[in-house]
């Protein structure tokens, strides 16, 4: 039984595919590619078993408008079945790909981890348009949402700093997206200059369809993809929390990761990420009022029911001059603190270059207890995806 078809003259790629599959995988060279869809799937051991088809159709015209020719006739003739793009000019094709049928546009570099949460996603979309019973138990992305009480608690260096770490594992798996709709600087952070941002991606087809939403995404130097937040604070008030809900329904579809950056408090919009949140981190300083605040914002989340998988407890920019310790803190909120993040002036300054620390200095002693707790926020795989919300010692 093949579940998989590869088309493709790589050998180096049909072995990370297989590695990915097993042997449920039929693999073909591009001068085999038939012109019509039957004939495709019946080069397959059993073509009833096919649920995705992935063409790699490196820099090579022809195949490629072969290719999204068939996508399109795949699409109409065998809707069960979805057709993926493997290619190096994925922005060039994306809106070609898209009006052809193709699910999804990727890089032919993809690790083995990224090829079988790809797969594994087209299959399980494809299911649910086979007939008979639906597939209910979909493998979704870890969403981690990072938020706090109050600002200038470096929440969002924080948030970006998880980010790459975790790209760093997941390269084409991972997405940061800007939540803080009046004032995020996501943007600024990673020194990114952004064509489009958060407004863009929730009207048009980008709020509907995945390759026109990938084609819109900003890319960090690590792999990262971002979602910066709006241009401006008018633009924010267009945004309603039914568009913010079903974004982060489509990335957590798509990502292995969606790290997700909020403004401060809990308004609606991170109230509405928190429906989907599998980790939130809560960020506090050691001052009076951000851990009374975080002690508020714990008792409202019980209150609204609202409990994530896991809840770490950050204190930031951490200095015991001001009079505070971490057992005040844990004594005011009735729970441990699960990550110390001592001040350096070397984030400040890592912030200001745009370059979080954890790549600029992955020996520094901030660095290493980030890398700790994104070792934590990283997914227990088993063959097959992520386990989706495990527990460690942090999510107590």
């Amino acid at each position: 039984m093949s579940r998989v078809m590869l088309v493709s003259p790589s050998r180096d790629l049909a072995r990370r595919v297989r590695t990915a599959v097993g042997d449920d995988l039929t693999v073909l060279a591009p001068e085999q590619l038939p012109a019509g869809p039957g004939q495709l799937l019946a080069l397959a051991a059993d073509s009833d078993a096919v649920r995705v088809v992935l063409v790699d159709v490196g820099e090579d015209d022809v195949v490629t408008d072969r290719c999204l020719d068939l996508a399109t006739r795949l699409e109409q003739a065998f809707p069960q079945v979805g057709v993926l793009l493997a290619t190096t000019r994925g922005e060039e094709l994306a809106l070609r790909a898209m009006r052809a049928g193709v699910r999804d546009v990727l890089s032919p570099d993809l690790g083995v981890e990224d090829l079988r949460w790809v797969l594994r996603r087209t299959e399980e979309a494809s299911a649910t348009r086979t007939p008979g019973p639906r597939v209910d138990d979909v493998f979704t992305g870890r969403v981690i949402t990072v938020a706090s009480p109050k600002g200038g608690v470096g929440k969002t260096t924080i948030a970006t700093n998880l980010a790459v770490g975790l790209a760093g594992q997941s390269p084409q798996g991972t997405v940061l997206l800007d939540l803080d709709l009046q004032f995020g600087d996501v943007g600024a952070a990673l020194d990114l200059e952004p064509a489009s941002t958060l407004g863009d991606l929730v009207t048009g087809a980008a709020a509907r369809d995945v390759i026109a939403m990938k084609s819109l995404l900003s890319r960090h130097a690590s792999g990262l993809h971002v979602i910066p937040g709006v241009a401006s604070p008018v633009e924010a008030d267009r945004i309603t929390t039914a568009q913010v809900s079903a974004l982060v329904e489509l990335l957590k579809r798509e990502f292995r990761y969606v790290i997700i950056d909020t403004a401060p408090g809990l308004g609606e919009q991170t109230l509405a990420a928190l429906d989907h949140t599998t980790d939130l981190v809560l960020v506090t300083g050691l001052d009076v009022p951000g851990v009374r605040g975080l002690r508020k914002e714990l008792a409202l989340l019980d209150e609204l029911d609202l409990h994530p998988a896991t809840r770490h407890v950050v204190v930031n920019m951490a200095d015991t001059s001001g009079g505070l310790s971490v057992a005040d803190v844990e004594a005011t909120i009735g729970r441990g603190v699960d990550l110390v993040v001592p001040r350096s002036r070397k984030v400040v300054r890592s912030t200001n270059e745009g370059r979080p620390i954890v790549l600029g200095q992955p020996r520094d002693a901030v660095s290493k207890g980030l890398q700790t707790l994104i070792s934590r926020l990283a997914p227990v795989t088993d063959g097959g995806g992520p386990s989706g919300r495990h527990r460690g010692r942090l999510g107590r």
